[in-house]
């Protein structure tokens, strides 16, 4: 079996990881058992938004954009490949620690639909998403990716609520705004 888990910087995408190695890890062998199938994996795709290396400023001067000096590029830049290392170097330890073999891909653009595209190239079996818990107010307004995916992906979606703490956390975090 063929597993996809997207990790974001949210807990409650490591909270979906630690549930698909708890709760699925007898569809997939350990990798201290010999074998070579490839379809016993994990994948854990990571998309970033890209960098607008332009702004249009507010205002009745606004209709001219303002581009950022490639010195700030270049630093945006590498500041999302530490993050995206760090966020993914978690996420496979994770994996490690429940002797799964898996793998990591970074992608860039809009993570609704890069993750959709990604299991249909890699003909994933399952997609496992995380969800913030948003209200339908919230979700209406900021999208939601776990709900686009459920609709869009072209394998079984999983989506892992988070545990009440953590949803709690988040609503008291957003209140505080």
């Amino acid at each position: 079996m063929r597993i996809m888990v997207a990790i974001d910087e949210s807990d409650g995408s490591f909270h979906s990881l630690k549930w698909a190695l708890n709760h699925l890890v007898d569809e997939i062998a350990p990798t201290n058992v010999p074998s070579q199938e490839e379809s016993s994996l994990i994948t854990l795709v990571h998309v970033h938004q890209p960098f607008q290396h332009y702004v249009f400023p507010a205002g009745p001067a606004g209709a001219a954009a303002f581009y950022a000096p490639p010195s700030i590029e270049e630093s945006v830049r590498k500041a999302q490949a530490e993050n995206d290392a760090a966020l993914l170097s978690r996420a496979l330890q994770m994996c490690k620690d429940k002797m799964i073999k898996a793998e990591s891909l970074v992608l860039e653009g809009d993570p609704k639909d890069k993750i959709c595209q990604a299991t249909e190239q890699m003909q994933v079996d399952l997609l496992v998403l995380g969800s913030r818990g948003l209200g339908k107010i919230k979700r209406a307004f900021l999208g939601s990716v776990s709900d686009y995916c459920a609709h869009h992906a072209k394998c079984p979606v999983l989506i892992v609520k988070p545990p009440l703490e953590i949803t709690k956390e988040t609503s008291s975090k957003s209140k505080e705004r």
